[in-house]
Order: structure tokens, then C-alpha cells, then sequence
């Protein structure tokens, strides 16, 4: 007899094509391998050989042919046909991998899913229909197996979108006799009830809203410490470069009432610059009126002394020599005189010029 423990895989496409392979560089090293078969019975059986071989490396590592009866035998042999390395006969039946469900529909009440599909011609109490569908949380796929052909789960959030495939799964042992499922039917994109084309959108739209949050509390950051630094450059400002009054507001009668008119403006405010002249001299001078004034007292104390101060012709016609600087230490109620104006002074008062 021949060997028929060899490990060959038997699949049987929807009871439509026979594909059987075998590891021929494991079982047949360096040995190109004949295959035939046949779906009779009985003494007078007719081998057909494989018109479409399965390669590996130019070797025959399988067969492809049409599915003609539930009963199959296989015969594989040397190249030459003398003799046969390894037989099997079996039940083509028990080795059925079904098509994908054709028709699918989805049916939404609520939180409840119904998914059906077409039922099969042949067989369809052999099969069950399988749903396995996941969030965008989910790592793995969450499975509901029913019956042929419709399939029943409840329980989804309206807020999430979900993935949703679908198979036909083989019954075993009573069926097949190996577990042979069909490909998953393609997969389809569900939310709260409205079908999608991908579940990307909403986890787009969602990480849209993070980044747009993101980029609103950076700004919102970056102007609080421009605001700080704002605050604290002007107390730098401050501190460095302190604010220069403006003159105009000194002067801006000068320009409103008397047209940029100084003689006018002077005859006429006489009193108010002298008196904002002598508020205004500078410690130092005090300083040195008051040095000046204990010098006079000490040289000559006969009584009060009286001196006129005068401005020499050559300074008042803007002559090259400076103009002279004296200082006046006048008794009391002493009248002191220049350029045309008279003034009242005691012991407490000074003037520089």
C-alpha cells in the first residue's frame, strides 16, 4: 500500500475548488512529484491528472481543481509514474471553507445591532455567522457568533464609533473536520446608527479639539508673561530713563494767548518767572550765598552793607565774555535792581544770576 501519513492541506473553496498542497522541499527533496485524482467509487475508478500545479522553487507543491463529487482520493508519485510515494482517500465535505456572507445588512434600534446576511444554498445549517466589531478604545475585536444567517448585540455607545466585519464559520466536528471559516466580509464603520467611511474622522475631530485647546492655553500663557514683562521693563524704564515733563505745559499761554510773543508774555508774567526762578535755584548756590555771606559779616561788622550788582554793557549786547555771576547779601528790606526790575528783600532771600 501506499503512505498516507504525509502531511497535506485539504481545502475545499465552498464545495466549488479542490486545493491540496504538501511541503515538497521536506517530503520530496530535489524531486518534481506527479499528482492525480478522482471522484469515483469503486473498482473502476478514472485518475485525471492536475492540470494546474502549485509551485515552489519550479517544484509541484500542490494542485488546484474543480470540486466534482463528496468523496475525493489522491495519488501522488515519482516523476516518472512508477511509483506512488503517497495516497489518501476522504470525505471532500468535511474540508469546506465557505464564501464570505454576500448581502450584509445592519440594523440599529437604539443601542442594538442586528447584522444579517444572504443565506446559502447549500448546507446553511452547517454554518454560523460571526460578528466581531472594537472602538477606537478597544485593543481587541469583540466577538458575537449566531446561527445562519443573523447575528444580535446590544449594548453600544451612541457617542463612540465603532469597527464592524463579518464571517461564516464551519461547524466542527459535525461538519468539517477542520475549522475552516470564510474571509472576512469588508469592514464597515458605524455611529450612533449612521454608517461611515472610516472611524479617522471622529478621532480626528477629537484630537482637533485637544490641539485647539492645546494652542488656546499656550497663547493665553504667553500673554501673561508678556504681560509681566511688560510690567517689569517699565519699572526698569522708570528707574533708568525717569519721565521728562513737557515744556508746553509750562508755556502754553505763551503760545494760546500771546502768540509766541515773549516780550508780551515776559511784561506781562514778570513777577510769576522771578518767582519761579528763585524757587527753583539750586542748593549749591545757597550754599555759596551763605559762604559768601559769613565772609561780609566777618570783614565788616559796622554795620549793613549795601551791594549793587550790574550787568556790563558787552553782556547784554551778547559780547564774547561770559556774563557775570554775583551774588547779593542784601539787610533787610534791601532794594535790589537789574535789568529794569525792582525787588523788595530781606535776610531770608537770595538771587543768582
Amino acid at each position: 500500500g501506499c503512505k498516507d501519513d504525509i502531511n497535506a492541506t485539504i481545502i475545499n473553496f465552498n464545495n466549488e475548488k479542490m486545493q491540496i498542497t504538501w511541503a515538497t522541499r521536506e517530503l520530496f527533496p530535489n524531486e518534481n512529484v506527479s499528482f492525480s485524482y478522482t471522484f469515483d467509487e469503486g473498482k473502476h475508478k478514472v485518475w485525471k491528472p492536475c492540470t494546474t500545479y502549485l509551485l515552489d522553487q519550479d517544484y509541484n507543491s500542490g494542485c488546484l481543481f474543480k470540486t466534482e463529487g463528496p468523496t475525493l482520493a489522491i495519488s501522488i508519485r515519482n516523476n516518472n509514474g512508477t511509483e506512488e510515494l503517497f495516497c489518501k482517500k476522504f470525505k471532500s465535505d468535511f474540508y469546506i471553507k465557505p464564501n464570505r456572507p454576500e448581502n450584509v445588512t445592519f440594523f440599529w434600534e437604539e443601542d442594538t445591532i442586528t447584522v444579517s446576511c444572504k443565506k446559502p444554498e447549500r448546507a446553511a445549517w452547517c454554518l454560523r455567522l460571526e460578528l466581531q466589531y472594537k472602538s477606537k478604545f478597544d485593543e481587541e475585536w469583540h466577538s458575537r457568533t449566531s446561527k445562519c444567517c443573523s447575528v444580535k448585540e446590544q449594548g453600544f455607545d451612541s457617542s463612540k464609533c465603532y469597527s464592524f466585519r463579518v464571517r461564516l464559520r464551519r461547524l466542527v466536528p459535525y461538519c468539517n473536520v477542520v475549522n475552516y471559516s470564510s474571509d472576512w466580509e469588508a469592514e464597515t464603520f458605524w455611529k450612533n446608527g449612521t454608517l461611515l467611511d472610516s472611524c479617522d474622522d471622529d478621532i480626528t475631530s477629537q484630537s482637533n479639539t485637544v490641539t485647539v485647546l492645546s494652542c488656546l492655553l499656550a497663547a493665553l500663557l504667553m500673554m501673561l508673561i508678556l504681560l509681566i514683562l511688560l510690567c517689569k521693563w517699565q519699572r526698569v524704564r522708570m528707574s533708568v530713563l525717569p519721565a521728562i515733563p513737557d515744556p508746553k505745559y509750562l508755556f502754553a499761554d505763551l503760545f494760546n494767548d500771546h502768540n509766541g510773543n515773549v516780550q508780551e508774555w515776559l511784561d506781562k508774567n514778570d513777577h510769576v518767572v522771578l518767582q519761579t526762578k528763585l524757587q527753583y535755584e539750586e542748593p549749591e548756590s545757597i550754599t555759596e550765598a551763605e559762604s559768601q555771606q559769613e565772609d561780609g559779616k566777618n570783614s565788616d561788622k559796622q554795620g549793613p552793607l549795601e551791594k549793587i550788582f550790574t550787568f556790563s554793557g558787552a553782556a547784554e549786547n551778547s559780547d564774547d565774555k561770559a556774563a557775570q555771576i554775583a551774588c547779593l547779601i542784601p539787610a533787610s528790606n534791601t532794594t535790589a535792581s537789574f535789568a529794569g526790575f525792582h525787588i523788595l528783600m530781606n535776610d531770608d532771600m537770595y538771587v543768582m544770576l
